[in-house]
């Protein structure tokens, strides 16, 4: 099987567009026939009891307001058996797939010490890793959000060639721009214009990230900056931000991640999926944060509390 091409076949890596060895992610070459692409594919991962409560409400979502098969890929090392017992009768009461992935971060590449930062290295470092070949694409989405739109509208998105494709943070809020640190000093020279996207929910064309060896350029970046213990303050999404000089990324809509932190509540109306992401002012309770502003009609067909009563009763022993 010496001449079998792994990633792609002989057509797309005789790419005479020159540009240099990234010059594939400009490429608007049609996408290949899959009949894998029928089905959507979402990561997450989650720990400790609330985020696993929040997780199989943000696994609900999808599945209502997703057309077609949908397949979750979970990150298995944190999560608890009682969540994997839900998971299963969740997704046999409402008609999706659950898979696991694992990963024992490698020898070879710096460790990080405190836990959130462990899972925040798992969430970006290893996507050329976890899944297996067939699966093309994924797109990731937090525990702690809920989905209002169509999943299969950004699995169906249009990237230009580029290796993913991330929200740009909202700012029209106007009471917290002075927290949005990329908007001065060395973030702004850093970024000459480019946006600084939030990684609460992302879309990752696997087919380019493993072709052009997207995972081994993320470690190495990452493995350079690690060495200052004072960068990568927010690991999963300082790291794809700062290395967009070298590994594009493609800006998603505005509408798909709306975060009362940062969002108006205007923008609130036309907004794809919900973050309940902390506010840099003030300390909220997630669940009491959930239950506020996930409230039910005119905006929602449920609230929180509705979606969190039918996934008790779809776990019912």
């Amino acid at each position: 099987m010496e001449d079998v091409e792994l990633l792609g076949d002989k057509a797309d890596d005789d790419d005479d567009s020159g540009g240099g060895y990234f010059s594939g992610f400009f490429s608007k070459k049609a996408p290949k026939a899959n009949d894998d692409l029928d089905t959507v594919h979402v990561f997450s991962l989650a720990t400790g009891a609330l985020y696993e409560r929040m997780l199989k409400i943000m696994m609900l979502s999808v599945r209502k307001r997703t057309s077609g098969p949908v397949k979750f890929w979970l990150f298995e090392n944190y999560l608890t058996p009682e969540f994997k017992r839900d998971a299963e009768r969740l997704a046999a009461a409402k008609g999706f797939d659950v898979a696991y992935v694992t990963y024992k971060w490698p020898e070879w590449l710096r460790r990080q010490t405190v836990k959130q930062r462990i899972i925040w290295g798992y969430k970006i470092l290893f996507l050329d890793v976890l899944f297996p070949l067939d699966v093309r694409k994924v797109i990731y989405v937090d525990a702690d959000q809920v989905v209002r739109g169509d999943l299969r509208e950004l699995w169906d998105t249009d990237m230009g060639g580029k290796p993913y494709g991330y929200v740009p943070f909202c700012d029209s809020r106007p009471e917290t721009l002075g927290y949005q640190f990329w908007r001065s000093g060395y973030w702004k020279d850093h970024l000459r214009g480019k946006p600084y996207h939030i990684s609460a929910l992302y879309v990752v064309d696997l087919d380019v990230f493993r072709k052009h060896a997207i995972g081994d350029e993320l470690r190495g970046v990452y493995d350079q900056l690690s060495r200052d213990p004072n960068s990568l303050s927010n690991l999963d999404q300082d790291l794809p931000n700062y290395a967009q000089n070298s590994i594009p990324i493609h800006s998603l809509p505005q509408d798909w991640l709306w975060c009362e932190s940062w969002c108006s509540d205007k923008s609130k109306e036309t907004a794809k999926t919900i973050d309940l992401c902390n506010n840099p002012e003030h300390k909220e309770n997630k669940l009491t944060m959930a239950k506020r502003i996930i409230d039910g009609r005119p905006l929602f067909p449920e609230s929180w509390v509705q979606l969190d009563d039918e996934v008790k009763n779809a776990t019912a022993a």
